[in-house]
């Protein structure tokens, strides 16, 4: 089951409901379609433990007479079926006689996800999925339960710490870190264990950062690793993300020669 936000094509107001998860489908009236669907201005939607998270989804609907409008626009995630968000805002613009582009505005409350679920709210993270029902002047409508996809992530954190500093050249130099992400259980961060982190060092004077070694997080999340220091510079750390997590790059820590 899913908690999902449902737009009322009359009078535009908020409804919530509980549908359960049906099976991809298409069905409609006439020649309206939606020919292109955008979440999130084309980016993840990442989601902290404390600031509500509003993010939008532009779909491009097209119909020989002209858009009516979006009646009905939800998001669930596609492997347990729940969405715990709220649509609060809806609008369309016409781009021609044929074509609008109509936006529906969601927002996520990190601590609504505990108490809107019987799952590990964790476990929402993932690949959401997008459903829609458009209308036409003349009457023509369509119904789609798959129109987008898209990732819900859980937001992380990340740290650099080099010592000593400064470091007598060729001498040993010790980074450490700690990669954490959000966790909805608790509203809390913690450390995000077994994950490869990429440690980058750029050169003073240098224009980019280049990738030293790839060490892996600990039981808790933290990260430690010996180099030998050969110029001056900046020390970094670099997580690629996964499907459920966000992708993050540490503030630089700058370590001069003596």
């Amino acid at each position: 089951m899913r908690r999902t936000a449902l737009l009322t094509a009359a009078s535009g107001a908020v409804v919530l409901g509980v549908l359960g998860t049906t099976a991809a489908h298409a069905e409609g009236k006439g020649d309206i379609r939606v020919t292109r669907t955008v979440v999130n201005n084309g980016g993840n939607v990442i989601v902290g433990v404390h600031d509500v998270k509003t993010f939008p989804i532009a779909f491009t609907v097209k119909d020989k007479s002209g858009v009516k409008g979006l009646s009905h626009a939800s998001v669930f995630n596609t492997k347990n079926g729940y969405g715990p968000v709220d649509l609060t805002a809806n609008s369309c613009h016409k781009s021609n006689s044929t074509t609008s582009v109509c936006t529906a505005t969601f927002q996520a409350h990190p601590s609504w996800f505990k108490s809107s679920v019987d799952i590990d709210p964790n476990d929402l993270a993932g690949t959401w999925q997008v459903n829609a029902t458009v209308q036409a002047k003349d009457g023509d409508y369509w119904i789609h339960d798959s129109l987008a996809h898209f990732d819900f992530k859980r937001a992380s954190t990340l740290t650099t710490d080099a010592i000593p500093e400064p470091v007598t050249k060729g001498g040993k130099l010790t980074v450490k870190g700690k990669l954490a992400r959000a966790n909805w259980n608790d509203l809390k961060y913690h450390g995000y264990t077994r994950q490869d982190v990429k440690l980058q060092f750029k050169k003073t004077g240098a224009s980019s950062y280049a990738t030293v070694k790839t060490v892996k997080t600990s039981s808790t999340g933290t990260l430690s690793t010996t180099v030998t220091a050969t110029a001056s510079g900046t020390w970094r750390w670099n997580f690629s993300g996964t499907h459920t997590t966000m992708a993050i790059t540490s503030a630089g820590d700058t370590v001069k020669l003596r």
